[in-house]
């Protein structure tokens, strides 16, 4: 159950990814701005069962250089290279927020590859994401301008249900979230407008049908501003028989504020079948 780092050359780019665990492969795919180890709560639990994989979507901390102009396509085709390198057939894709829509554009692509799938405040048009309210503008200009603290405070208004924490409690809270974020959340990666431009030049509404066949679990936070539940119910619909699942006390950031239920959400989803 020893961690396994490894790097592969993929379109121009040093691809880094890490494999912990035994079992049936799950590969989690993560969103705007974090890092592979923003799944280390569902890592560390789920890894004395499955093979684990995680890495940092190309231009993020140790994949790098970016080499081109992004896409979601080139990020799906990122995901198949760490299959093809690990010498899995299929495995169970698990994707948040951007990691979402690169996960629908992956089973999309290669439906065959796909044995479940795990929708974590996800959306199928990038363009639908972030919708301008009062919360996400104020939440978002909070997050990008003022004072280190203010900008922490702000971002923390995105991922946790109100009322959000301010003050000591977000500061012990942003400090306990930078390892999984792989950066102080005062600040944003380079690359964010980037992953930022190719979410919303991707749509995948139209070909949500193709994916029958592929068990698929919808998670949605009612209190998400970035993935609002509206979002998530259209791809519980036009996904045939996606399971809906939505927690009421929370947001975007469902994944880390309530990983013991998503943890046994996931093993109930993903189940036993063996791949590879």
């Amino acid at each position: 159950m020893g961690l396994r780092s490894h790097s592969i050359e993929h379109n121009s780019c040093h691809l880094t990814y890490d494999v912990r665990g035994n079992g049936a492969p799950v590969l989690f795919i993560q969103g705007v701005g974090v890092h592979g180890d923003g799944w280390l709560p569902q890592v560390n639990s789920l890894a004395d069962t499955y093979t684990c994989v995680s890495f940092d979507n190309r231009g993020m901390a140790r994949s790098q250089p970016v080499s081109q102009d992004l896409t979601v396509a080139q990020m799906a085709d990122d995901v198949r290279a760490i299959l093809d390198a690990e010498g899995w057939s299929t495995a169970h894709i698990v994707g948040h927020s951007l990691g979402g829509l690169i996960a629908l554009e992956f089973a999309i692509s290669h439906p065959k590859r796909v044995c479940s799938l795990s929708l974590m405040c996800t959306f199928a048009n990038g363009r639908d994401a972030a919708p301008l309210t009062l919360r996400m503008a104020w939440a978002g200009l909070r997050s990008r301008v003022g004072t280190r603290r203010m900008r922490r405070e702000g971002f923390l208004k995105l991922l946790m249900p109100p009322p959000s924490p301010t003050g000591r409690e977000a500061e012990a809270l942003a400090e306990r979230l930078a390892p999984l974020f792989g950066h102080d959340i005062a600040d944003q990666p380079p690359i964010v407008n980037a992953q930022l431009r190719a979410m919303r030049a991707t749509d995948t509404t139209l070909r949500l049908g193709e994916l029958a066949g592929i068990p698929t679990l919808v998670v949605v936070g009612a209190h998400d501003p970035i993935s609002p539940p509206k979002l998530g119910k259209v791809l519980a619909t036009g996904i045939p028989g996606a399971k809906y699942v939505e927690y009421a006390d929370a947001s975007h950031g469902l994944p880390i504020q309530w990983a013991d239920r998503v943890n046994v959400l996931l093993r109930e989803h993903i189940g036993t079948k063996a791949t590879g």
